[in-house]
């Protein structure tokens, strides 16, 4: 495959995407409807997707007109101080904000500088938008600052310095804390040299997909696995090889990486940094087998072969 398109493989295997960040190209996706907008389309039907869109999105000076979906969207905040109307309230978002539009429920968005972020979208929505209905303008009226203690946001979420360092992570936090109580729902998941952090999911009402971040430590790896979703990758920092399906890339800084469901991959840090991206996965993954890592089927076929060597049926 060139360094961006879709590898589909003759022998059955799922596909997977690779886009370099210098090919990334932008377009005004509502003509009509907003101001300032464009975007592009990372991930949908068009290049191998069944249940996602992945899109860049900025947003200059302008507007994007209050509309709803039959889908539901989420969105991280990469650059800028975009303002968003959820449900008819006005809230200045900043980098690490994010958060979901749930199906049916209205929004907007206002910029008075530049923005960036990145939209995720479940079930993929249909290539005409007849999926999304515009409302009218964008409301004019004044926004407050993203304050996620206040139940009111429940959809939303800013993840801030030292939310997925684990030696911080340790030590109590003060009732007055300024962030979202401390629980398992919001707990970070260390495997592996490995860090996960949950940032949207239904815990904030997304029913159709997640979002989350990941970060890698020196030499940590993902083994070759698969799973029953597709999920999209957005580099941040840093950079991982990615074997998928036998081929081999390096992912550095707005590189995006796009998995099938069922396509063989496994990530490597190699040159001994750390290293960030933002992950999405849809449908949801099941509670349970959610990975089906190839290591483990691996030893049961040498299990099965030693037991046949002594007898055992």
């Amino acid at each position: 495959m060139s360094e961006t398109g879709t590898r589909q493989l003759a022998d059955g295997l799922s596909a997977y995407r690779l886009v370099r960040r210098e090919d990334i190209a932008f377009s005004d996706p509502f003509p009509g409807r907003a101001s300032g907008l464009s975007s592009c389309r990372l991930v949908d039907g068009s290049t191998g997707s069944t249940h996602m869109a992945l899109t860049l999105i900025s947003l200059a000076d302008g507007q994007i007109d209050t509309h709803l979906h039959s889908y539901e969207t989420s969105f991280y905040v990469l650059e800028g101080e975009p303002v968003l109307y959820l449900d008819g309230r006005g809230l200045e978002l900043k980098p690490g904000a994010c958060g979901v539009a749930p199906v049916g429920v209205p929004h907007a968005w206002r910029c008075g500088g530049r923005a960036l972020w990145i939209e995720m979208a479940a079930p993929r929505p249909r290539p005409d938008a007849a999926d999304t209905f515009f409302l009218g303008p964008a409301p004019a009226s004044a926004a407050g600052p993203l304050d996620v203690r206040d139940p009111r946001n429940r959809n939303l979420f800013l993840l801030t310095e030292g939310e997925m360092d684990l030696e911080q992570l340790r030590r109590g936090a003060a009732v007055t804390a300024p962030t979202v109580s401390a629980s398992m729902a919001t707990a970070v998941l260390a495997y592996s040299g490995i860090a996960v952090k949950m940032l949207v999911d239904q815990r904030l009402d997304a029913q159709l997909h997640t979002m989350f971040m990941v970060d890698y430590q020196p030499g940590a790896v993902a083994h070759p696995h698969d799973h029953p979703f597709e999920e999209s990758y957005y580099m941040l920092r840093g950079e991982v090889d990615v074997v998928a399906n036998g081929d081999r890339h390096t992912l550095r800084p707005g590189d995006v990486f796009w998995t099938g469901t069922g396509c063989i991959h496994a990530f490597y840090e190699t040159q001994g940094g750390s290293v960030r991206w933002l992950e999405t996965s849809a449908p949801g993954p099941p509670a349970r087998h959610s990975y089906r890592f190839e290591r483990d089927w691996d030893y049961l076929v040498d299990r099965l072969s030693a037991d046949a060597k002594v007898g055992v049926a």
